[in-house]
């Protein structure tokens, strides 16, 4: 009976998973799916790889599923496949590992106790993702699990891309950059080598544009800089978040808008970005299909603040090699990939039109000094390769 691990990443009111069986040449996807709606109307669906739906089912509107309720609906779920599988491990997608991890570890009290600690420095995303860590120790207390951290791919940047210019007292609290969505970039760098090794053993900046989104400098494969900062709300706009702001505005709101510390968190996380700006929607997709003129003005800001913070990191690079687009709107949307291209032809980047529009995987000309690609991205895998190589080290 073959081994499995099964990938769990946890959001606010939600619970994705993904089964990779492991065959000796790595993770094999078997299936994925999720559970959203934890705190009102709980919907379950899990499907094959080739999006078949193998599972359904939903809860009356009202019930309060959480984080542990869905952990024990997806045990008994998987308890269908285990004449198939035997499962091995569940590998976490946690945010936030601090100064303590730079690497995925195996969890156990001690680790969890140190996880909590940074609970301050990422209040909305982990508690979420230790919720089903706890969930799968209670019911499986024998079952390795490992946390993968957003944050660790960044660790390895020189000293003085995490500083910020605050008193050592406070630094030493853990206030500094650490960067996220390194899964993603991680991954990338994995897998880039393959496609353009020249490029990959250069400078590069990678482009993870989503509903979340940042840039990331990267030097033969190693973080260099990134956009995101102390939180995952710093650098770009993306679909509900503010991106970089001055913290004078912040002093503002305090002092002339009385807001306190929950309704500015409220307004920077969940009420500003594509949304805010817009007025009409977080969605990429629908601000793109919009002919309202502040649906043009957040697409327009979010190209050009790419473009301002892509100088940037080339800059923190000492120059520019390559360029790769990922995440929901970087490989889905080549209306966004075209016009940061454009703007970026004074880096020596030279837009092929036809193959952005047929998605890469390169979209620059051959004669481009910079070279640009479209790449998908699979966080889930890099945590399935972390857990596999976390229990069983070579």
């Amino acid at each position: 009976m073959p081994n499995a691990i099964l990938v769990l990443n946890a959001g606010s009111s939600s619970l994705k998973f993904s089964l990779f069986a492991d065959p000796p040449g790595g993770p094999e996807l078997r299936l994925r799916g999720q559970i959203e709606g934890l705190n009102g109307a709980p919907h379950f669906i899990a499907r094959d790889t080739a999006g078949a739906i193998l599972d359904e089912r939903r809860w009356a509107d009202g019930t309060n599923l959480g984080h542990d309720g869905a952990a024990h609906h997806l045990v008994e779920f998987l308890q269908g496949f285990r004449d198939e599988y035997q499962l091995m491990a569940v590998g976490h997608r946690v945010v936030h590992g601090g100064q303590a991890f730079s690497q995925p570890v195996r969890v156990d009290a001690e680790v969890l106790a140190k996880l909590e600690k940074f609970v301050p420095l990422a209040p909305l995303h982990q508690p979420h993702n230790l919720a089903p860590i706890r969930a799968v120790a209670e019911r499986a207390p024998q079952l390795p699990q490992v946390a993968c951290f957003d944050t660790a791919f960044h660790r390895r940047q020189p000293e003085l891309a995490q500083l910020f210019a605050l008193p050592s007292a406070i630094t030493e609290r853990g206030v500094r950059r650490y960067g996220f969505h390194g899964l993603s970039y991680e991954y990338i760098a994995s897998v880039l080598p393959q496609l353009a090794p020249e490029a990959a053993a250069g400078r590069v900046v990678v482009a993870h544009l989503g509903n979340g989104a940042s840039l990331c400098a990267m030097a033969a494969g190693r973080s260099m800089a990134s956009t995101m900062g102390f939180t995952a709300v710093d650098g770009l706009p993306m679909g509900t978040r503010c991106g970089n702001i001055d913290p004078g505005v912040i002093l503002y709101l305090m002092d002339e808008l009385k807001m306190d510390a929950r309704a500015i968190e409220r307004l920077i996380y969940k009420e500003s970005g594509l949304l805010g700006v817009s007025g009409i929607s977080s969605d990429m997709r629908e601000l793109l299909a919009s002919d309202a003129p502040r649906a043009a003005l957040a697409v327009d800001l979010f190209v050009y603040r790419i473009g301002r913070e892509l100088g940037s990191l080339a800059a923190a690079l000492g120059g520019l090699d390559a360029l790769v687009f990922t995440g929901g709107i970087g490989e889905h949307a080549p209306a966004i990939r075209a016009r940061v291209c454009r703007d970026a032809a004074w880096l020596g980047v030279e837009l092929d039109e036809a193959a952005n529009e047929a998605g890469g995987p390169r979209i620059s000309t051959a004669s481009s000094t910079v070279s640009a690609w479209t790449l998908a991205t699979d966080e889930e895998l890099m945590i399935a390769r972390h857990t596999r190589q976390t229990i069983s080290p070579p």
